[in-house]
């Protein structure tokens, strides 16, 4: 069914990295901490405020990075919780930024950790969590291993009300080979969030018309140069989304320093996206 263009967009705790300042690297590396550390300086908002911010700019759904969470603990979660609510703010995805599924000797412990978040994730009323499909080369033993890794996974989250999904991310998936096949493998209990930026140009377009067909959600995010926005880069990744029959939401990814405001990153592309879209029948009528 298509989702109305008002509820289309989403944006990404990514999105605005500098406006929030504080992370902290959860991570299954008992030699890695999780306290906060300050690498894009030290923010001026904290994460419980953004539901009430995205709503104010005409934006319902959010997706929030797991390093961004300033507390596990039961309160806080149900603090931020009633802030999307209050906000009529969807949780569309928990974003869990590291593990590795695909490697020889830290699978299983990774994997493990990551399904501590799925309680964590249907708490917040998440309706999906994305996890890392594996950062090992796409040998055939490393694939393998990822698929039943993940597919051990996706049991972990039946009757969460959570849907696990990957994407096409790091070494393990650098074209839409390995990407179907570990779709394939993973058949349909694993979600595809694809993303418009992690393969280089040009022939991540056709690979992005291969795999979105797939997807169920979608980070959309845009490269910048020095002039700006590349507007070309930008609309043949659309062309490709919309030539594959992807008609789910697009997650505001804005990752560059050309605006100081991320804000003003994440609102030009909304307004390029709404554009495309309203150019669609014409388009299908050309």
């Amino acid at each position: 069914m298509q989702v109305l263009q008002n509820g289309r967009f989403a944006v990404s705790t990514w999105s605005l990295h500098r406006l929030l300042g504080a992370v902290h690297a959860y991570s299954p590396d008992p030699d890695k901490s999780a306290a906060a550390k300050e690498p894009y300086g030290p923010g001026a908002a904290a994460l419980i405020d953004v539901p009430a911010a995205l709503s104010a700019r005409g934006v319902n759904r959010l997706e929030i990075c797991s390093f961004h969470l300033q507390s596990l603990d039961a309160t806080y979660i149900s603090e931020l919780r009633d802030a999307m609510a209050t906000s009529n703010v969807l949780f569309q995805t928990l974003l869990v930024e590291d593990g590795d599924p695909s490697h020889p000797e830290t699978a299983e412990r990774d994997v493990k950790w990551m399904a501590e978040w799925i309680d964590i994730a249907a708490t917040l009323g998440a309706e999906r969590m994305r996890v890392i499909a594996g950062k090992q080369k796409p040998t055939e033993e490393n694939l393998a291993r990822a698929a039943r890794h993940l597919n051990w996974l996706a049991g972990k989250a039946e009757g969460s009300g959570v849907r696990v999904v990957v994407e096409n991310w790091f070494d393990l998936l650098p074209s839409p080979v390995e990407m179907n096949w570990l779709l394939d493998r993973l058949d349909g209990k694993v979600g595809l969030n694809g993303d418009l930026g992690n393969w280089a140009a040009p022939a991540k377009y056709e690979g992005l018309a291969d795999i979105m067909g797939r997807a169920e959600i979608c980070h959309a995010k845009a490269d910048y140069g020095t002039a700006g926005l590349d507007a070309e880069d930008y609309r043949t990744c659309l062309e490709m989304c919309e030539r594959a029959g992807y008609d789910g939401p697009f997650t505001l990814i804005y990752d560059s320093p050309f605006f100081p405001d991320e804000w003003d990153g994440i609102l030009l592309q909304k307004a390029f996206i709404e554009d495309f879209l309203r150019e669609a029948p014409a388009r299908r009528t050309a």
